[in-house]
């Protein structure tokens, strides 16, 4: 049976997975040139925002362009954009992650909301443990706290009590 070429374009998860990542990148882009870009020698704070949102939209040209030559052989779950049976749980725990991270982190501290993180994050997985999450999180965390309080010395308080920073 053959299909129209807007019925293939519309199975086509690269295709749509590229053009997601050009609009964010361009979002990211025009937002990073209302900052000060300053030069190679002296980085101001647009110039990574942009240069990454640059490269994203490169990247999701290339990814969306393959998604279009690419053969449409295969079966039908190749080309569907959610999978038959989503996780669901999966999802809402790696969403709720960075979330727990700004609330925690900005009234807790880094110790709490990089913990919180990686522990929410890390039961998304379907075959883990509380166990395990749990470990994952601890290890992840004492990286973090010495990498970016310590090393990075960015200013993000360890431990604190109240809202904001």
């Amino acid at each position: 049976m053959r299909t129209s070429p807007l019925h293939e374009l519309m199975g086509k998860r690269d295709f749509y997975a590229g053009g997601l990542m050009v609009l964010i990148g361009l979002f990211i882009a025009v937002k990073g040139t209302s900052y000060r870009a300053g030069s190679l020698m002296h980085m101001g704070p647009g110039f990574l925002p942009t240069a990454l949102g640059v490269l994203l939209v490169l990247l999701g040209i290339a990814i969306a362009g393959a998604g279009l030559t690419s053969s449409t052989e295969g079966s039908e779950e190749d080309q569907r954009i959610l999978p038959e049976q989503p996780q669901w749980w999966g999802w809402l725990c790696i969403l709720a992650g960075p979330i727990l991270f700004i609330i925690l982190g900005r009234n807790f501290g880094m110790i709490p909301g990089t913990f919180g993180c990686v522990f929410v994050s890390a039961l998304g997985d379907r075959n883990a443990t509380w166990r395990a999450s749990f470990i994952l999180a601890a290890v992840i965390t004492t990286f973090g706290v010495g990498l970016f309080s310590y090393f990075l010395q960015v200013p993000m308080p360890i431990l604190t009590w109240g809202a904001g920073w």
